[in-house]
């Protein structure tokens, strides 16, 4: 299957529906695929599940999203900051629900999913209210909580240099949840600061193989 090299974000994200799982890349705004954001809320998918780092930064890219009221669920580790005020209004008003993961369990629940394990045991959170109504057990004198892969029907992530096989490379913190984002989700939509011809990337450099890309676009904003 070769990847598609769109011709604008908007092309990029067609076709996403309604009540979609959309994984959403970033670390604050580090690799946070703004125009990919920008165009879904053109493009105007609703009652979506956003999975990401945080639940917004300011008013532009995810919090804009969730601004306009398209997020019915978020799942995230850090959902409250000094600039995520759009998701704390709408978590007080009752407009968005919110479950919290610990950010290496986040990072884990997305890499089973690509990986294709059913469910693994983790030590963090338990004990704490982020394990109550889950299974848990003891391993080595400690107690374990039964976590299962977080599977998206959409990735959109952020990335530095594509070919056009969709072999991507990444600059520095903003890798961050691309890779395991790119494993996980039915379609992978790449927005890159510059896509360049096959045999011009070093392999060696490549982080995701164009395998598990199906679009690739060029942003101003990429990574």
């Amino acid at each position: 299957m070769s990847v598609r090299v769109c011709a604008d974000p908007d092309e990029a994200v067609a076709g996403i529906e309604d009540g979609s799982t959309v994984l959403v890349g970033g670390f604050g705004m580090a690799g946070m695929p703004v125009e990919l954001i920008d165009a879904l809320i053109r493009q105007g998918a609703t009652e979506l599940t956003v999975v990401s780092n945080n639940a917004g930064n300011g008013d532009t890219g995810l919090a804009a999203l969730l601004d306009k009221g398209r997020v019915r669920r978020i799942v995230c580790s850090f959902p409250r900051q000094s600039d995520s005020w759009v998701f704390d209004r709408l978590y007080r008003e009752g407009r968005i629900e919110l479950e919290v993961v610990p950010q290496g369990t986040l990072a884990e629940r997305l890499r089973a999913a690509g990986a294709g394990i059913g469910a693994f045991y983790s030590p963090t959170g338990a004990g704490t209210p982020l394990a109550e109504g889950k299974e848990t057990r003891e391993l080595a004198g400690r107690t374990h909580v039964l976590e299962y892969p977080i599977k998206g029907d959409v990735a959109l992530i952020g990335a530095h240099r594509a070919d056009r096989m969709g072999n991507l490379v990444y600059r520095k913190t903003a890798r961050n949840f691309g890779p395991v984002m790119a494993t996980a989700a039915t379609t992978v939509v790449a927005q890159v600061h510059e896509i360049v011809d096959i045999g011009a990337l070093d392999p060696e450099a490549v982080v995701t193989p164009g395998i598990y890309v199906d679009r690739v676009v060029r942003a101003v904003a990429a990574a």
